[in-house]
């Protein structure tokens, strides 16, 4: 007995076809897919990425090493404040004892009866950090700050990686639109004062200050593109003598020889001997300087300095060192006249007025002129000295041989056991 089918029935039964067709050809592409394509996308993936890292390592940008990428330095921001202002967005903040604290932002922290006070509540110490940046007195600064009791108000230490560091200092010494060598020097020099200045102050809540009292510092406020370049070409590296980092001093302009160290601090270095430097004398900072003080605002910085002066009537110039400089200073006075070194004068005085220990006098009645060359003490590097060498063709690594004769560069991870110089 046969069954004649409708056309109805037929299509019926071509649709089914049609869909196992389709079923199968799914189930043998998922099969092929899993056996053959996703086997080479995954190797694609992995080609893919050994040549960009290729790529990146021949140009330097993944090449960071382990001692730098370990390194960190803390720099006290503000010390001695009665209250300080903290801000940021998504800040992380902690007590003492590491427990998170909910906090409203911007926060005025204050000192109160040895204590840190902010919304009502009492702290020893308090850490904030943020992913981009902690905003302390409205300046922004990298890694985390960390607020502390002082002796005589709040202290701030911004704790951050050390070649961060370097890319928000550089703007702050010098400018980093200077030829890229003299840039890259002072990264140079920078990285090696701040680890021989870790080295000797391990033990201390801080390792730098950032005024001109160590290395002038503002946070990222002044960081760019220039700077993190000098400090990216210069990775790790530092100057040693003897296989340790030294003491890396430099200056502003020497105004035509730099100085001895023995001559400041009455340590002798066998590299801060001081060298002959022509190289700065057409700088700002290299030209002549004057400034005239009365004889009544000379006595009163000396008073605040430590000096007990009254009465001063003169002041007389003593003998140059080896380097040309002003070695000592006679104060005439009614009552705590003295010998003072020529040093301890300026510090008195002020740096921002005495620029320089190579100066004359010349006393007008009731009041001194001071006329002068160079700013700073004239150890070691002469920043403006090299920025012309660098004009002149020279590379960062023969501008920092010149200025500490006798030096090798070397890379952190190549300098075993740290000691200091």
């Amino acid at each position: 007995m046969s069954v004649k089918l409708s056309n109805s029935d037929h299509s019926a039964m071509e649709i089914r076809k049609n869909r196992q067709s389709k079923k199968l050809t799914r189930c043998r592409f998922v099969c092929f897919y899993s056996q053959v394509l996703r086997p080479l996308y995954r190797m694609c993936i992995i080609i893919l990425l050994s040549l960009t890292m290729t790529v990146l390592s021949l140009f330097g940008i993944s090449r960071i090493n382990a001692a730098v990428l370990d390194e960190t330095i803390r720099i006290a921001i503000v010390k001695s404040s009665p209250e300080v202002t903290v801000a940021g967005d998504g800040l992380l903040v902690t007590n003492e004892s590491g427990y998170p604290l909910v906090m409203s932002l911007p926060a005025t922290v204050k000192l109160v009866k040895g204590a840190l006070l902010v919304g009502g509540k009492q702290f020893q110490r308090l850490t904030f950090s943020a992913p981009a940046a902690v905003y302390i007195n409205n300046k922004p600064y990298r890694g985390l700050a960390e607020l502390s009791v002082a002796d005589k108000g709040i202290l701030v230490v911004n704790q951050l990686p050390l070649e961060e560091y370097l890319v928000g200092l550089i703007n702050c010494e010098i400018s980093s639109a200077w030829p890229i060598e003299a840039v890259k020097a002072q990264a140079i020099i920078a990285r090696t004062y701040a680890l021989n200045r870790k080295m000797a102050r391990m033990t201390s809540p801080y390792h730098l200050e950032s005024s001109v009292l160590d290395q002038v510092y503002e946070g990222s406020l002044v960081e760019d593109s220039r700077a993190r370049r000098a400090v990216l070409e210069t990775e790790g590296e530092v100057l040693t003598s003897g296989g340790a980092i030294i003491q890396a001093f430099y200056h502003s302009s020497c105004g035509g020889r730099t100085e001895a160290s023995e001559n400041v601090w009455g340590a002798s270095l066998p590299y801060l001997k001081g060298v002959e430097c022509q190289y700065c004398l057409s700088s700002p900072t290299g030209t002549v300087w004057e400034y005239k003080l009365s004889l009544k605002e000379i006595e009163e910085r000396l008073r605040a300095a430590g000096h007990n002066v009254s009465g001063l009537y003169d002041v007389k110039p003593g003998p140059l060192n080896s380097r040309g400089r002003l070695k000592q200073l006679t104060i005439l006075a009614a009552k705590g006249g003295c010998a003072i070194s020529g040093d301890q004068f300026r510090k008195a005085i002020g740096y921002g007025l005495i620029k320089s220990t190579r100066f004359t006098m010349k006393n007008y009645k009731d009041e001194i002129s001071f006329t002068g060359s160079g700013n700073g003490h004239g150890v070691g590097l002469c920043q403006w000295g090299a920025k012309q060498r660098a004009l002149d063709g020279f590379g960062c690594a023969e501008i920092l041989s010149y200025y500490y004769p006798g030096t090798e560069l070397k890379k952190l991870s190549d300098i075993s056991g740290w000691q200091q110089d």
